[in-house]
């Protein structure tokens, strides 16, 4: 006897554990946002965020600390991947999984050793905290940066290149005007990847310097102490930010998707 199963029965487990493991975490997270300690509705908690000079001084630390390691990973890793990409080595294969390695080794593992070599450099860390937070998140976010950016370059029609180079540009104008607009869906991916995670990431500070001037390690605070109200509505502050950036970010990729469909 066969077993058959239209689409609507195979969407079930996706859509039984989208239920329980995003949904529902969703749903407590808005109640406790909205509430108080006594369960009662209340706009206070967002009030107190956006008028308290400590919430939205983590919060402007967080966006100045994550755009800076999106600029510093977006610089190194472009000409990297270009290079990779664009070179005729035999073995860039093996080039290109040196910098991904450091990927599968644990996370914990890699940030006390970067430690252990700044302390060796600067001797005391803690006088360092923004250049030291960000070099932190850039070793560790690379690979995130480097990867979109191969795949996109990788993928060029080398004939647009040769044209644009018979229509008589030379290489720089080859790189701004035909390599550079046609690789902005990986520049996107990579800024999407690196950009949201960075903003959260409190591991590398507390690693660091036991710092909580990030919004992941103020959540964490607020939930350790209990307070799940405050916790919460951070929570669903940064979840609306985030959500705001990835969408830009989609829409930007789709308007220059058409624009370059458009031009071809």
């Amino acid at each position: 006897m066969k077993l058959r199963f239209n689409r609507s029965q195979l969407c079930i487990p996706y859509a039984a554990f989208l239920v329980l493991f995003v949904i529902a975490p969703l749903i407590v997270i808005v109640y406790y946002a909205f509430t108080n300690g006594q369960g009662n509705f209340t706009f206070e908690n967002f009030t107190g965020f956006f008028t308290s000079t400590n919430t939205l001084g983590t919060l402007l630390y967080s966006i100045v600390l994550a755009v800076t390691t999106t600029l510093v990973c977006l610089v190194i890793a472009y000409p990297t991947a270009y290079i990779l990409a664009r070179s005729n080595f035999k073995k860039k294969y093996v080039l290109l999984l040196l910098f991904i390695l450091p990927m599968w080794i644990n996370f914990t593992l890699r940030i006390t050793a970067l430690k252990e070599i700044l302390s060796a450099i600067e001797g005391n860390i803690a006088m360092y905290p923004f250049f030291n937070s960000v070099l932190g998140m850039t070793f560790d976010f690379l690979p995130f940066m480097i990867l979109p950016l191969y795949n996109s370059l990788l993928k060029l029609d080398k004939s647009l290149l040769e044209a644009a180079s018979d229509l008589g540009a030379n290489k720089f104008f080859v790189f701004l005007r035909v390599t550079l607009p046609l690789s902005v869906p990986g520049i996107v991916s990579g800024i999407t990847m690196v950009l949201l995670p960075s903003m959260t990431n409190y591991v590398v500070l507390d690693m660091m310097y036991n710092s909580t001037y990030i919004m992941g390690s103020l959540i964490g605070s607020y939930f350790n102490s209990y307070d799940w109200n405050n916790g919460s509505m951070i929570s669903l502050v940064l979840l609306i930010i985030i959500f705001i950036v990835t969408l830009a970010t989609n829409r930007f990729s789709d308007k220059d998707a058409n624009d370059r469909g458009a031009v071809l």
